[in-house]
């Protein structure tokens, strides 16, 4: 693999990929693709981002609130993590996000809601709010 120019990746997906999350993250994933992660990295780009996030039924802000309780649910704190960044970018409140995580504890249990709380703790002070 010589780089994200040697994958075959969805363009309308790329854009939204590096839209909600951020073309700094992107680009260092796909800049990590190698022989193992070429075709995971493409799968993604092609239908999470390019079929799925593009889809007209709801909106990104919408699509954001229900990603992050999906990730609760599942455990996914890494990538609950970079979800929180991107549902600020989509145009969640920090209020609303405090507000999903609350949903999240009785829907998902209060031990994953506790651990996504703590997640949600540090990103929220590392990201400066909207002026």
């Amino acid at each position: 693999m010589s780089g994200p120019e040697a994958l075959d990746l969805d363009p309308d997906g790329l854009a939204v990929r590096r839209e909600v999350l951020g073309p700094e993250y992107v680009d260092a994933a796909l800049a990590r693709a190698d022989a193992t992660t070429a075709d995971f990295q493409e799968m993604i780009t092609r239908y999470a981002w390019g079929h799925v996030w593009t889809r007209p039924g709801i909106d990104r802000r919408m699509r954001s609130a229900v990603t992050l309780t999906a990730l609760v649910a599942h455990g996914h704190l890494a990538e609950l993590e970079l979800h929180l960044r991107a549902a600020l970018r989509n145009g969640l409140t920090r209020a609303e996000i405090v507000e999903i995580l609350l949903q999240t504890a009785i829907y998902c249990g209060v031990p994953a809601a506790n651990s996504a709380f703590a997640v949600a703790k540090r990103v929220l002070a590392e990201t400066p709010p909207p002026t």
